[in-house]
């Protein structure tokens, strides 16, 4: 979790909802509070930020938290000089249309935004008047999972300066405490004696509360020393096999980890991409955390590598006892894996599959085991006679036919992760991704560690039909060492007597079985002098469980089981006001000066919707202020991640006509992109233009590219290669690297420079006015010098502009409002593009400010400045 209260102005994005600059104004942050109970696992986190606008004027404040991607809120609220406003969650399909108003008029409705790999950021501002207080508090809730043997409660600290800052954490756990440990990414020798820990056998209290003087750098300094991560690690005592049962007020949770269990011999086929994307950082790491899982292998295990592009090359055909001789010569074989060619996911997976299953045949693994298979892959399947994602997935359910598991590693922010976790899910395992990153070998290693010793198979944990109902899911494929099984459900009576706990697994030399008689704990007696009220968390840790995995069912089975799961999901998350994927919490602000303000929006973020955000930052924002794209008919749209906000213009000329987009004139770099226009003139009498051909030229490295519709043709160290769209290639050259997807995009890699990316737009080549089309795309564009111009190339390092006088338009979504920019006043009106990047066929929108007149204004000069004599030329 971050807190942070801000007193700069806001993004260039909110500033048309001000009419004074906050840069000399003044506000004090009275106190951050971050108050954590933890009642068997079950989270609940009340943040509280209290502020004075110490200002004769009224001003935006700022509010931001982060929290665990896991967390469900469950509540915000705003005090405003006594005046509380509360938001209430709503069905999502209900609040958006609330939200589409809010970012067509330029508001920045949405709430919530990824953070990182496991954080959201909840952020929120509110025009607070002259020497008044505000009160922002946010409340979440999660149940903390068990991994590799502990449970992490992390808050994280971002707050710019020194305030009364306070952490506080209570942990009740009726089971026992093994032990506790708390820590900090900030910690100085100085402020580590102010981390307060008192533990006894059923509870533990850590606080952490440094005054002002202890935070600051130095005695006159206004930073802080407090910038990172406070984490708290604990687990419980586990003295029981039947596992822990909690009782209270009609509903109840079992956690189910026994100790000192055996582990379960494993039979895994490890299927490595080595497709063209996976060229360079991402092999290396790759080969890296192979060879160190292999390195850790258990001797009692078995194991297969498979290596695939287009091609499906099997290190053998069997799978092989994990000796020191087999494993020595299997690390042999990771050493020497090199990327080139396709993606064939659908056929090298099924290779995998039939090993085991002939395996299995011949007796050549141990009764008592586990097969898995284990996937790590970067993209999307581009090669073999099935690349239908849907079918892929079929195909390989078929074939597994619910006798072993499948975990799936999607590496980087191209990969389709929606693709991987549904494939996952069908067959018994997860998916996770694994982020670009210098750790990304760390992440795999940690991943296979987590699977690395199964302890149980097909475990089921029964109770009795007349006692309880509403169960969540009681049966599960294994149990990990490390791990930890948790099930609820509501008690259909009081009568405890009958209560009866089974639990029955498959062990490594014979059957788990045991069985034993629930009883609910006395908590009054065990915690006499705690004012917390412990009633209702068993039934709230059920609901979060339930929705957890009514979520998850929503994505696999047949339309009707999604259906009805989704519509339980929607309705559970309504009944307990959780902000789920379903749902969105709804703030809105009171009225200032500049008249009635939209409604807010919070979200729960899907996992495919914080990987369009990663893959966007990654792409974008990591190095660089400013993401340029043409597509369209032309549409030119300048995204601006650090402000949140993007300016876009059309070129409206004749087909044919060449623009230069990018020129560089110390690297010698140039693109020009020549016009098209439509089969013959539609029936409103507007022939559109698209781009239909692109010149990329780099003198200093004699690199040349043509890209039209049909082909492409590249030149370099005098030699000229000939691809198709409809090939799926790799090109790898001393200066310059080509990927070229099937029918999809051409990513064109300058050594030691900047990244094109041009897409292909395919048209139905019997539609009667359109045809094919190209967009062109820039990544890391930071890396050229400030010397770049052209019409896409001087928005490279950013632009300055400021947009206020927000006023109704002459459509009702979309107003108009007065830009300053480059010193001059410019009328533009907010709109949509679209950015194909992710989806080539519907694209993503994209909300902009809309400058007329074919840019004028925005660009250096008129858009007829830009045009050149041919499609390598200068001028």
């Amino acid at each position: 979790m971050i807190v942070q209260i801000q007193e700069e102005s806001p993004p260039c994005f909110f500033s048309f909802l001000q009419k004074r600059s906050t840069t000399e104004a003044t506000v004090e942050v009275h106190s951050v509070k971050v108050d954590c109970t933890v009642t068997s696992r079950f989270a609940h986190t009340v943040t509280t930020s209290k502020a004075l606008n110490k200002a004769n004027f009224s001003q935006e404040i700022f509010f931001e938290v982060e929290l665990p991607k896991t967390a469900f809120i469950v509540n915000f609220s705003m005090e405003i000089d006594g005046e509380v406003y509360v938001g209430e969650v709503k069905e999502k399909e209900k609040a958006k249309k609330q939200y589409d108003q809010a970012v067509s008029s330029g508001r920045t409705a949405g709430l919530v935004k990824a953070s990182g790999r496991t954080m959201e950021k909840f952020s929120v501002s509110v025009n607070v008047a002259a020497e008044s207080n505000v009160t922002f508090v946010l409340t979440y809730e999660e149940l903390l999972q068990r991994k590799l043997g502990q449970y992490e409660i992390l808050t994280r600290l971002k707050p710019k300066q020194p305030v009364h800052e306070q952490i506080v954490a209570n942990i009740y756990e009726p089971q026992g405490l093994s032990f506790v440990d708390a820590h900090a990414t900030f910690l100085s020798n100085e402020l580590l004696p102010l981390v307060e820990k008192t533990v006894t056998d059923n509870k533990a209290h850590i606080s952490f509360s440094p005054t002002m003087d202890q935070q600051r750098k130095c005695p006159d300094c206004d930073g802080t020393l407090i910038d990172g991560d406070f984490i708290i690690k604990y687990d419980v005592k586990r003295a029981q096999s039947l596992g822990d049962v909690q009782i209270v007020n009609g509903y109840f949770v079992h956690f189910f980890a026994p100790p000192d269990l055996p582990r379960v011999p494993k039979n895994v086929v490890f299927v490595i991409d080595k497709s063209g994307s996976m060229r360079g950082t991402k092999m290396i790491q790759t080969r890296e955390a192979m060879l160190a899982i292999l390195e850790d292998i258990d001797e009692e295990d078995h194991f297969a590598l498979i290596q695939f592009d287009d091609r499906i090359e099997p290190w053998r055909e069997s799978l092989s006892k994990a000796t020191k001789e087999n494993v020595a010569e299997g690390m042999d074989y990771v050493r020497n894996i090199s990327d080139r060619g396709g993606t064939n996911i659908n056929d090298a997976v099924l290779r995998g599959v039939d090993m085991l299953i002939k395996d299995r045949q011949q007796k050549n693994l141990p009764e008592r085991s586990v097969d898995m298979i284990i996937l790590l892959t970067d993209g999307m399947p581009y090669n073999g006679e099935c690349i239908h994602l849907p079918t892929i997935q079929t195909n390989v359910h078929s074939a597994m036919g619910g006798n072993m598991s499948m975990f799936c590693l999607g590496f980087g922010n191209d990969v389709d992760y929606s693709f991987l976790d549904v494939m996952s899910k069908q067959n018994k395992g997860v998916a996770r991704r694994i982020f670009e990153g210098s750790d990304a070998a760390l992440q795999l290693q940690g991943f296979y560690q987590e699977v690395a010793n199964p302890l149980l198979s097909e475990v089921d944990l029964r109770y009795p039909d007349n006692a309880v109902d509403s169960l969540t899911t009681n049966h599960y494929t294994q149990l990990y060492n490390g791990s930890e099984i948790v099930v609820a459900g509501r008690l259909m009576d009081n009568d405890l007597d009958n209560f009866i706990v089974e639990v029955f697994g498959q062990g490594f030399e014979e059957d788990f079985t045991v069985q034993g008689q629930a009883s609910a704990v006395d908590w009054d007696m065990m915690y006499p002098d705690e004012e917390y009220i412990f009633g209702d968390f068993t039934e709230r840790l059920w609901a979060y469980l339930t929705i957890q995995q009514l979520l998850e069912q929503s994505k696999t089975g047949s339309p009707e089981d999604k259906a009805n799961a989704t519509a339980k999901a929607l309705h559970m998350s309504l009944e307990y006001s959780f902000v789920t994927t379903l749902t969105s919490m709804v703030v809105t602000k009171p009225e200032t000066e500049d008249g009635p303000d939209s409604p807010l929006i919070a979200d729960k973020l899907t996992e495919e919707q914080r990987q369009q955000t990663e893959r966007s930052d990654f792409h974008c924002a990591r190095h660089s202020n400013v993401s340029p794209a043409v597509d369209g008919d032309p549409h030119f749209l300048i995204e601006l991640p650090d402000r949140h906000d993007a300016l876009c213009f059309n070129i409206d000329d004749k087909p044919g006509t060449i623009f230069n987009l990018v020129r560089e004139p110390t690297q010698g770099i140039l693109v020009n992109g020549q016009t098209i226009g439509d089969k013959k003139i539609p029936p409103d009498g507007k022939i559109n233009t698209y781009f239909g051909r692109f010149g990329i030229v780099h003198h200093i490295l004699g690199v040349r590219l043509e890209v039209s519709t049909e082909d492409i043709s590249v030149l370099q160290d005098d030699k000229l290669v000939q691809l198709l769209w409809s090939d799926t290639a790799s090109v790898t050259g001393p200066n310059m690297d080509l990927f070229l997807t099937k029918d999809h995009s051409l990513t064109v890699s300058l050594k030691d420079s900047v990244k094109f990316v041009i897409l292909l737009h395919k048209v139905w080549e019997k539609h009667p006015y359109h045809q094919d089309y190209l967009g062109f795309y820039t990544l890391d564009s930071h890396l050229l010098p400030p010397t770049v111009h052209g019409l896409l190339g001087q928005f490279y390092h950013g632009i300055e502009y400021e947009v206020s006088d927000l006023r109704p338009g002459e459509v009702t979504e979309k107003p108009d409002a007065t830009m300053y920019v480059k010193g001059q006043e410019l009328n533009v009106t907010r709109g949509w593009q679209r950015d194909f990047r992710r989806d080539v066929k519907n694209g993503d929108n994209v909300p902009c400010w809309f400058v007329h007149s074919n840019g004028t204004g925005l660009i250096d000069g008129d858009a007829t400045d830009y045009v050149v004599s041919g499609l390598f030329k200068r001028d």
